[in-house]
């Protein structure tokens, strides 16, 4: 799955008119819905506000509308772009001011998906990828060196606790777990112990 890295708005100018797409991040369709309602909202002023959005761990729920626009010259490009890009869990909106001058069919369509494509470039693409948080606790003596060795494999742990025992809490790939513990095995000689916690997902930036 890919998403967004974070909300952004980016802005084009063609032949007079301008075209600001907003992009945001949402977990479900009412989501994607309200947030569009509330940008039509605040910018009633628009010629167009022009929307697409695709959510759904697998990406199933997309939805365009060309609020006005000739039919399939803006909401369609629009969601193409981002089914295109492999993204999921967004929502953009493409706020037109017209400037005057009439871009045709095809003119439309290539400003609102490079309004979009210049929109995700510039906030930029995140994959998220599946692990597992498992807990390594160890006695105090054996802590500072397991802590090291995680921070030079590059495991920063996403929470530490200290009592009677040091708990590191380490996201793990999926498919890397069972090396994970047969490491925390050999480096500990076998004294520490590896608990299983929640499954989760872990943003890494995509170039």
């Amino acid at each position: 799955m890919r998403m967004i890295r974070q909300a952004g708005r980016h802005e084009l100018e063609i032949r007079k008119s301008r075209f600001i797409c907003t992009l945001a991040r949402v977990q479900t369709e009412a989501e994607a819905v309200a947030f569009i309602a509330e940008h039509r909202r605040a910018h009633r002023d628009a010629t167009h506000n022009c929307t697409a959005y695709v959510v759904g761990e697998h990406g199933e729920i997309t939805k365009s509308s060309d609020d006005g626009e000739p039919s399939g010259t803006a909401g369609v490009p629009m969601l193409e772009v981002l089914v295109r890009r492999g993204l999921t869990g967004v929502v953009a909106v493409v706020t037109r001011y017209f400037g005057g001058v009439k871009l045709g069919a095809g003119g439309l369509v290539r400003a609102y998906a490079q309004a979009v494509s210049e929109a995700i470039d510039a906030v930029g693409v995140v994959e998220l990828r599946p692990v597992v948080t498992v807990t390594v606790s160890a006695d105090h003596a054996l802590a500072g060196r397991l802590l090291g060795d995680l921070h030079g494999r590059g495991r920063e742990p996403s929470q530490v606790r200290y009592g009677r025992l040091v708990e590191a809490d380490v996201p793990v790939a999926v498919a890397e777990v069972d090396d994970f513990r047969a490491w925390v095995a050999q480096v500990t000689g076998g004294r520490a112990e590896v608990r299983y916690g929640a499954e989760g997902y872990v943003e890494v930036p995509v170039p």
